[in-house]
């Protein structure tokens, strides 16, 4: 009995601290921003392969900014992508608006950084942005996530995000990223936690990437924005998750893909977060809720289901605005279930696949090969 309440308390204290986090980051949002004329110059760099049912809206959103002096700058390594002749169109479209599409990349384990080295060498402005090809912002994306850069001790700032549906599996991984993923995140701000960024926006200084290397330095690593944050948060900055919060697009999705991407999380996160990666079960509270029904702790599951169900309720349907999360949410016990065994799978090899290769990733996150 004493084994049961040593792992009860923790998790039941966990999906607390969850709705605290999600609580503080509501106030934040909704606080007066102190008036600021801070708006240097950004460069939007894009890395592209191939297109996903958001990816022409997606495109279309970002160039459409209120901002003072910005530049989109797409690239891929093949000119007949059908994501880089979209972006050509674009450009065609809208000689007003400086955006270039550059083709090319250079050799790396990881593509993705191979196209970002290349654009690098083009972009024009101090301020960089890269996000994925998929992300959808409204008008005011670029003046929300550079203000915060006026600040010199903070390094990186990076943006929740919630996930459009198309089908069943993808409507079950966006319950997962906005009941499970995106209430871990706020819980290790809250916490102090210095290094996160996601691939959903990466703002920062390019002064300070050159400083840890540039995008070389991270060129054999599979969750390059996780290591893009670590260094630039490794010179004293910290990572800001910002009170705005983009779209994405997980397109038609099948239950199989879904296991996979998820499981390549899962392995990418113990490879990078070993020691933090080993206690995650804590989070899942569907787990405990079973444990608890079938010793028939019929209380303290009812306990913990409020407290699980309050903590995906205030993230997924308040901080995120996800209509999924929203119609979903009380299936968020089942979900850690899934979670659970996801974890336990990850123990299980270090090959994951992405898009359509299957790559090795050896102990420090790397890509082997």
């Amino acid at each position: 009995m004493r084994l049961f309440w040593l792992i009860f308390l923790p998790a039941v204290a966990y999906q607390l601290l969850a709705s605290l986090a999600a609580l503080r980051h509501l106030f934040q949002r909704h606080s007066r921003p102190r008036a600021s004329t801070f708006s240097p110059g950004v460069s939007v760099l894009k890395p592209l392969h191939g297109m996903d049912p958001n990816t022409s809206e997606a495109f279309v959103s970002q160039i459409r900014q209120r901002y003072s002096a910005f530049e989109v700058v797409f690239g891929a390594r093949d000119e007949n992508d059908p994501a880089a002749v979209e972006a050509r169109r674009l450009a065609y479209e809208h000689p007003e608006i400086p955006i270039r599409v550059i083709i090319g990349g250079q050799p790396t384990r990881n593509g993705k950084v191979g196209v970002l080295m290349e654009l690098a060498r083009h972009a024009r402005h101090p301020i960089w942005v890269v996000n994925d090809s998929d992300i959808k912002v409204d008008p005011e994306y670029l003046s929300q996530i550079v203000a915060p850069l006026e600040d010199q001790s903070v390094g990186v700032v990076t943006c929740p995000y919630r996930a459009k549906a198309h089908n069943l599996p993808a409507a079950w991984e966006s319950l997962g990223i906005a009941t499970d993923f995106m209430p871990s995140t706020l819980v290790a701000q809250l916490v102090g936690v210095r290094e996160f960024g996601f691939g959903s926006t990466l703002a920062f200084r390019a002064a300070d990437l050159e400083r840890v290397g540039g995008f070389a330095a991270l060129a054999d690593y599979l969750a390059d924005d996780y290591q893009l944050a670590k260094r630039i948060t490794s010179l004293g900055k910290r990572a800001l998750l910002s009170t705005y919060t983009v779209e994405t697009s997980l397109g038609d999705a099948s239950w199989p893909g879904v296991w996979r991407h998820q499981l390549r999380w899962a392995r990418t996160i113990r490879l990078t977060k070993r020691g933090g990666y080993a206690g995650l079960p804590i989070t899942s509270a569907g787990m405990w809720v079973l444990l608890a029904i079938v010793s028939g702790a019929w209380i303290p599951a009812a306990i913990l289901v409020a407290a699980r169900i309050t903590s995906a309720l205030l993230t997924g349907c308040f901080v995120l605005r996800s209509s999924i999360a929203a119609s979903l949410f009380w299936l968020s016990p089942i979900w850690d279930l899934y979670s659970f065994a996801l974890w336990l799978t990850s123990y299980a090899g270090t090959e994951v696949r992405w898009r359509d290769q299957f790559l090795r990733i050896d102990n420090q996150g790397r890509i082997e090969g």
